[in-house]
């Protein structure tokens, strides 16, 4: 896939945007240090087996992990980042080419096993990178990670909250993980006769699994290389790959399909479930009318189609936290790894950023956190319209608002007002991003690079 890079630039000097300190979740060439938040595919798009640009950062699990997915990884690079705990890092600017330390700090994200936010300090002021997470109120993970946050900022006010806004926008209202979990063990329990089979990632959804088969005391079949991953986690005696142990099987998210649950209907009852908050496309049923598109587009719209009057869009469907019933062999339950709106809105209440950023652009439903919370910040930011949309420019080129994976440019002078005053306000001059599908989620990471041009 080919990928086109959009940008907004406040300075006339670009070349110098090509020097880079740290790359979070992004592993182009030029940074000095890399960052890992977690081990899904859209965070690691060009880390390889092969890896030798530079160190890379991660938590004790993701390192543990690591080794699977990349075989032949040398993992001399690899540091380990303890959750909780603030880390020294030895820099060289490259405009001045003298040392200087940041500090970073792990936090726990509650969204996959080794996922964590990033809490960066130093002369160029304090950044906030959420990676993907999951903070509800309910849940002790979370709070620990509050705890942690709040006692790590101290009297630091975050200048750039890097946010996770994949679900930023007031239509999402999701119910706990817990809540929702219970809800799939409802569907197996009131389809004893069926087999099941449930949409998961390569890494996420263990609690789930975990507990349909506390629940129901039943084993929960997975493919051999989820079954590996389970035992790296510590389960041993839950999963198994012997589908005569078990009706219920948790599958690669890809693989679920109408066509794939019709098939194994012609042979033994089946129904599938896909747990998340995310839309997934499904392609149109044959004579059901009720199904087309995507499951985001049926939640909002329910399309009711005639020869008289054409399509027809009814209210929007108010009980997103309901499980929905798509087709008569699927099922989708509300299982989130990612916070809804207002979670989103209790986090940058907590934080109190002077800016946010979303790590999420899609064509079709982003929205600029800024819309809705910029009134939160501590800088007062103005709102801004509901929808990016961006302008076509003669040379093929788009200019963004906010895009994903961007590159954070900081200039000297700013580096040098930190150290006489610590309030100072940082100069990020440069965004790069990436275009997205419609639809789906790709993330690539943040840049932190060092500009030899003043703003």
């Amino acid at each position: 896939m080919v990928r086109k890079k959009f940008k907004i630039v406040s300075v006339e000097c670009l070349s110098t945007m090509d020097i880079g300190l740290i790359s979070v979740d992004r592993w182009t060439q030029g940074s000095q240090v890399y960052f890992l938040t977690h081990l899904h595919s859209d965070c690691t798009q060009g880390l390889t087996s092969t890896w030798a640009r530079g160190l890379f950062f991660c938590s004790r699990l993701t390192a543990k992990l690591l080794p699977f997915k990349f075989p032949s990884l040398n993992l001399s690079l690899l540091r380990v980042l303890e959750i909780g705990y603030w880390h020294s890092i030895s820099l060289i600017s490259p405009s001045s080419r003298e040392n200087f330390v940041v500090q970073v700090m792990a936090i726990d994200a509650h969204h996959c096993p080794g996922a964590v936010m990033l809490l960066f300090r130093g002369e160029f002021g304090c950044l906030l990178y959420t990676g993907d997470f999951r903070w509800e109120a309910s849940e002790d993970t979370a709070k620990t990670g509050k705890t942690t946050l709040i006692k790590a900022l101290k009297d630091n006010v975050v200048d750039i909250l890097y946010l996770d806004n994949t679900f930023c926008n007031p239509s999402f209202d999701f119910p706990t993980r817990q809540v929702a979990a219970q809800q799939v063990v409802d569907i197996i329990a009131s389809h004893p006769n069926h087999d099941i089979i449930i949409g998961i990632d390569t890494l996420g959804k263990e609690e789930l699994l975990l507990h349909i088969s506390r629940v129901l005391n039943i084993k929960i079949w997975v493919w051999p290389e989820r079954l590996h991953t389970m035992h790296l986690l510590g389960f041993h005696d839950i999963f198994t790959t012997n589908t005569s142990l078990t009706r219920v099987r948790a599958v690669p998210r890809y693989s679920f399909s109408i066509e794939t649950l019709e098939g194994l209907n012609t042979m033994r009852p089946t129904i599938g479930i896909m747990p998340s908050g995310f839309p997934w496309v499904v392609k149109p049923h044959k004579g059901d009318d009720n199904l087309f598109g995507s499951l985001l587009t049926a939640r909002y719209n329910k399309r009711k189609r005639s020869a008289n009057d054409g399509a027809k869009i009814d209210k929007p469907n108010d009980n997103l936290g309901s499980v929905e019933q798509f087709h008569k062999y699927i099922y989708s339950v509300p299982l989130s790894d990612h916070s809804c709106f207002m979670e989103i809105e209790e986090f940058i209440k907590l934080v109190q950023p002077k800016n946010i950023k979303g790590t999420v652009s899609s064509s079709s439903c982003y929205v600029d956190p800024l819309y809705y919370f910029g009134r939160l910040c501590a800088g007062n930011q103005p709102s801004l319209r509901l929808h990016c949309r961006p302008e076509r420019k003669a040379e093929g080129e788009r200019v963004v608002s906010v895009q994903t994976k961007s590159n954070i440019g900081i200039s000297n002078s700013t580096m040098a007002n930190r150290r006489r005053k610590s309030s100072a306000k940082l100069d990020f001059v440069v965004v790069h991003g990436s275009k997205v599908n419609a639809l789906r989620r790709v993330q690539w990471g943040a840049k932190i690079v060092q500009s030899e041009c003043s703003g």
